[in-house]
Order: C-alpha cells, then structure tokens, then sequence
C-alpha cells in the first residue's frame, strides 16, 4: 500500500516556502503516452445527517462509476491545506496545485476578476463582489445574495455601473479608472486601476445576512507610506460603495424587481481585495505536465489563468444549477486528447475538470439537490471513463473535493475531503496490490492506502503512483 509516511512518498518540497519549482518530473506521463484526468468536485464534502438515515450526502447517492475508481485505485483523505481549518476555494486549489498559500496568496478578488474576463497589471486592486440588498436606512445588509439567477441581467448592470464611473465622474475625481465584469449567478469582478493603490485593506462584505455593511479600511500594522496609500485606497473603496447604490437603487430592472417583490440588486459587495500573484507557472512547478481547465466559475478560472493553464470554454458548462455535465465532460475530454485541431493530440496531458453546482447546494442547504448534483457528477465522470476505454488511451483518474461545505452549515466546514487516485491500464487480477480494499467513494471509507494528506502532498502522491504503475510492463494490460 502507498502511504504518505513512505520514504517512497517523500514531499516535493523540502521547504514549504521555497518559490523554486521541485526536482522531481513528470516525464513518464509522456514516455507512457498516459493523459491525467483531475476532476474537482466543489463542497463535495459533507457531515453525517438524520435526515439521509445517518448518511452523508455522498453516501446516500448512486455513484456506480466512482465506486468503481474507489474499488481499482487507491483511496484517501485530504485536508485541503491543512487539518482543522475550513479553506476558501481559492487557498484550497492553490494548496493542491502546489502553491503554498501563506506565501503566495494575494486576495481572491484578482482571481475573480481575471477569471470574469479582465486583465490585471502590476498596481490595480480588484475584488470578488457580490449583487446583494441593502437597506440604507440600517445600513444592513439583508441579503449577501440579492438572487442566484443573475445570468440576464448581471451583465447589463456591470456594463451600466462601468459605463456610469466613466461618465459619472467617479474615475474622474478618484484618478482611477473602475472595471466591472459579471463572472457567474450573483458574482462579478471589480477592478480598479490608478496610482499608489493598496492590497492592504479589508472589504465591505459583513459575510452573513443581516449584519451592517461594513466600512472598508486598512488592514492593522501598517505604517508610513503603506499606511497612506492603504488609507486613501479604502477611502476610495468607500465611495465606490456608495457610488454603486446611487447608480443601482435607480436602475430599471431594480425598480422592476420591487415592483414584482423581488429582492434589489442595489448594491455590490467588495469582498477579498487582491492584486497579481508571482508564481512559477504550473508547467514549471511540475515539469512535464501540460495543463488545461475547464472551469466556468470565475475564482478558479482566475487562479489557473493566474498560474498558466489554458483554460477552455465549453458550451453548456454555467458554473451554476444549469450546468450541463455531460456537454461540460465531453468537451474536456475533446480538449484534453487534443480532438478539438488536428495535431493538437500531445498538446496537453493534464486535464482540470471543476464542477460548481455541488457546492452551491451546500451554501443552500439542499440535501437532495446536493444528492442529485453528486450522482450527475457521477455520470460524467463515467462517461470519461468509458470514452478513454474506447480509445485505449491510457489515463489516470483523481477525483476530490476542495473542501466540505456541509448542508446543516451552510458555508465551508474544515472536514477532510475524500480522494481517489485510480489507473485504467492497470492489470489487477495479476497485481492486485495495486490498489488498495476501499469498495465505495465517500468520507468514510476512505481510510485506504493514502491514508491521510495535506493537499500540498497530492502532486507528490499522483507522480509516485504513476512512476510505481508504470515501472514494470507486466503492470499494464495495454
């Protein structure tokens, strides 16, 4: 069995806070003309629930094809980035990805806002922000999410509060210049670019309905300079604030929304202030690895831009409860063995598949959504499977979550999230101590043979597994 305590199984990185790529490759991945199939399934966690007979959400679901990964491969728990702590999607991804995020984390906002579409320079600040309703006369804020289903008129009220910062005066009279992009559901990036910005303060999101919007200002422990700039930008983040309401609470659609007793988008939450971060690319953090991502929701997209993946689009793909998995799995797939141009099929040989909606039940609560999202999950990643089957091409699966969000919760808990890693080329009846006794995927029977992991350690278990898979031919079955 693989164990992370093996000498075999030794980490990357030495020093946790090394910027230097590591030593070890992934040269066999080509030598072995094998594709990496990672697929991220959001939340997938969960806590045990009366409701589903004691069961997690993942327990109480059909997951055929999964089982089957769980049963052929090796199986094992992870904490995103480390034990006890409920993570972020973002800090989460860049653990996994190899990024220490005490080091390397700048703020989500600049992966929100590349991931919506908007470049980013060295000095421009950007947030992830929020559509939410605000009551100016208690200044609280009643709903961090004004609607989920923003996807028509998102894009008219980012363009409208843009086009108003220009013509309004706002750039003007700030020396700045504001960007607004919608992203997904409620979400959008801001950008904001000008002279002497500053990273170094807090948001303007209260993080819970019904608490008081919240006064955006430097961050504690600055001084001099830094504390100037830091002070004038959070003055500016202030009366972008205000200046968003004045421009929403008299839009059109708002007051159609409270003539129909809808919720008002009056306002945008400028939550997680970020600026650019400086990484060595993932083709550099992992030599030999050729990456390209699906992922419509926008942090996450961001973050691979960020690092340099390519990242695709796929017609069908939302980021939300209208996702369509099959048309999201199938284009890939199509990306990933290079079926897109010809010539293109040893363009990549990893592939990053994120799935959103899972996630997003948890935030709302919904067992059964989540049960049903989990088992489309399911019959997506079974498709691969068969597709690469069809082909003969060898592949290696992962499939995990980037943390739990537990419906009873609703927000990330600090759970770890079950992992498998699991070979299509293996030949077990002849070697079956490749893969270890696990029988399903799901919390609790994941003690197998990876046992327990930081996220920062899954690349060092992927290589190890496909060096150890591939080292004798009689290993293989094609």
């Amino acid at each position: 069995m693989f164990s992370c305590e093996d000498s075999s199984l030794s980490p990357i990185h030495n020093n946790n806070n090394s910027t230097q790529p590591p030593n070890d490759n992934f040269y066999a991945v080509d030598e072995k003309k094998i594709k990496i199939c990672f697929v991220m399934i959001d939340g997938i966690g969960e806590v045990n629930s009366k409701r589903l007979d004691g069961k997690t959400t993942l327990q109480s679901a059909h997951t055929p094809n999964m089982d089957l990964l769980a049963k052929t491969g090796m199986n094992g728990l992870m904490d995103p980035v480390q034990p006890g702590l409920a993570c972020g999607s973002d800090t989460a991804h860049m653990s996994i990805f190899g990024y220490e995020p005490r080091l390397h984390y700048k703020g989500r906002g600049s992966f929100e806002t590349i991931g919506a579409g908007l470049d980013m320079s060295p000095g421009d600040i950007a947030f992830k922000s929020n559509f939410a309703t605000w009551n100016p006369q208690t200044n609280i804020v009643e709903l961090r999410r004004a609607d989920r289903h923003f996807e028509d008129i998102g894009p008219i009220l980012c363009d409208y509060i843009e086009k108003r910062c220009e013509e309004g005066g706002f750039n003007a009279n700030h020396d700045c210049i504001v960007s607004v992009k919608y992203a997904t559901e409620h979400r959008c990036g801001v950008k904001v670019s000008g002279k002497n910005l500053s990273g170094d303060i807090t948001g303007t999101d209260p993080l819970v309905d019904n608490l008081e919007l919240v006064k955006c200002e430097p961050v504690k422990g600055l001084k001099g300079k830094e504390l100037e700039n830091a002070q004038r930008t959070s003055n500016l983040v202030n009366d972008l604030s205000h200046f968003i309401y004045e421009q929403l609470v008299h839009h059109d659609i708002n007051k159609q929304r409270k003539k129909e007793g809808k919720n008002e988008a009056n306002i945008i939450l400028l939550r997680g202030c970020g600026v650019c971060i400086d990484v060595p690319p993932f083709s550099v953090r992992h030599p030999g690895l050729r990456p390209v991502m699906v992922a419509p929701t926008a942090i996450i997209a961001g973050l691979g831009k960020s690092i340099g993946m390519d990242l695709k689009k796929v017609e069908g793909a939302t980021g939300d409860y209208r996702t369509n998995l099959q048309k999201k799995g199938s284009g890939f797939l199509k990306y990933l063995l290079g079926e897109d141009e010809p010539g293109n099929e040893n363009k990549y040989n990893f592939g990053f598949c994120h799935i959103k909606a899972v996630d997003d039940t948890g935030h709302d609560g919904n067992f059964n959504l989540k049960k049903e999202f989990i088992e489309k999950s399911d019959q997506m990643i079974g498709m691969l499977m068969q597709e690469f089957e069809k082909r003969k091409q060898r592949a290696v699966f992962i499939v995990t979550g980037d943390h739990t969000t537990p419906c009873y919760y609703l927000d990330h808990s600090f759970e770890p999230v079950p992992l498998i890693i699991s070979a299509n080329y293996l030949n077990l009846e002849k070697h079956p101590e490749l893969a270890d006794t696990v029988q399903s995927f799901d919390e609790v029977y994941a003690k197998g043979g990876l046992g327990r992991f930081t996220g920062k350690q899954v690349f060092d278990i992927v290589r190890e597994y496909i060096n150890i898979t591939t080292s004798q031919e009689d290993f293989m079955k094609f």
